[in-house]
């Protein structure tokens, strides 16, 4: 039997053309200024969807870039895994709708996931241990997207100067044997859950406002909350997996994080002794596009040359919940 390794063959990402600078911002929001946002985010614009584009159009937008890149034909693809908590249904899947704009074969399983910002690392860690385990699967697309600024309070200073909108996707299949994935590790402090939270229509006293006769649920956020869970056990993450790996930080060639706070990066970064030229942002010019962000910016990467054969690459994001993980791929 032939060893294989699987790993990521093709990364694209789409970013609607409409963008929201910190100008703009500034206006609707009093006392907020564009020095303020800077120093405490380190985000300049957003991008917002416009109002012909729905989640799924940029994602499918996102597909076909990766998919062209991966240059396989879409009949391979055995295997979808959309991650997004802003999708256009909360049922059918969106999964379900990238099967049937591409054509997908009867035997292609869809699966939608849901761990905030942390999924797409937990997307490709299931993409990838399924293709391990079932090999007649020869490519899997792995989405990530959302389309935050419907369910962002305009007038929110907690929520409105990060969210934005956009969608990635990655194209894994079968590399050499001592390359593609290694291994995931992921961990959970509940003990803020709710710091992070859109209500939905099972909770109690949702909050809302009515346009037009419908009900607008906004996301909440405690930013102090979310930067201790983060600062505190994102570091925590990612040495489970070194460690399970038996690598020290200075072995690990590249890494990405979800793009949620350029200064939340920059104090991770220094706390665990990692070069600056050991990582991409794009935080400043996308702001925080949830699970989307670790994609776009590993898209950019890929695009720029920033990673190169046998690399060793860690993704690791933050989520609501509060969930943390990280993955390792050899490039």
């Amino acid at each position: 039997m032939t060893e294989y390794g699987i790993g990521i063959i093709g990364a694209g990402h789409y970013l609607s053309s409409k963008i929201q600078t910190n100008e703009e911002l500034c206006a609707v929001i009093p006392g907020l200024t564009q020095e303020w946002i800077i120093a405490k985010t380190g985000i300049k614009r957003r991008h917002h969807l416009s109002e012909s584009e729905t989640a799924s159009s940029l994602a499918i937008e996102a597909c076909q870039r990766a998919i062209a890149k991966a240059n396989i034909a879409q009949k391979q693809i055995g295997l979808v895994i959309v991650a997004s908590f802003s999708q256009d249904y909360l049922f059918p899947p969106m999964s379900a709708k990238i099967h049937s704009y591409f054509n997908l074969s009867k035997d292609c399983q869809i699966l939608d996931v849901n761990t905030n910002c942390v999924g797409l690392v937990t997307a490709l860690t299931i993409a990838a241990e399924r293709m391990k385990n079932d090999p007649s699967i020869i490519n899997a697309l792995v989405i990530g997207v959302e389309v935050l600024s419907k369910f962002t309070n305009p007038s929110d200073q907690d929520t409105a100067v990060y969210f934005s909108d956009g969608a990635s996707a990655v194209v894994l299949g079968k590399v050499g044997e001592h390359v593609g994935f290694k291994s995931a590790k992921f961990m959970t402090d509940s003990s803020t859950y709710e710091s992070v939270r859109m209500r939905g229509g099972g909770s109690s006293f949702p909050i809302a406002e009515k346009t037009n006769d419908l009900k607008v649920l906004y996301t909440e956020q405690n930013g102090l909350a979310t930067w201790k869970q983060a600062v505190t056990n994102l570091p925590i993450v990612i040495q489970k997996l070194l460690d399970h790996e038996s690598l020290k930080i200075h072995e690990i060639d590249f890494i990405i994080f979800h793009q949620a706070n350029g200064l939340l990066i920059d104090y991770v970064m220094k706390k665990m002794k990692i070069p600056v030229n050991k990582t991409y942002t794009n935080i400043e010019e996308v702001g925080n596009t949830g699970s989307a962000s670790i994609g776009i910016a590993l898209s950019e990467a890929y695009s720029k040359g920033l990673i190169k054969n046998n690399d060793k690459l860690v993704l690791a994001g933050v989520g609501a919940g509060f969930n943390f993980g990280a993955c390792l791929f050899t490039a």
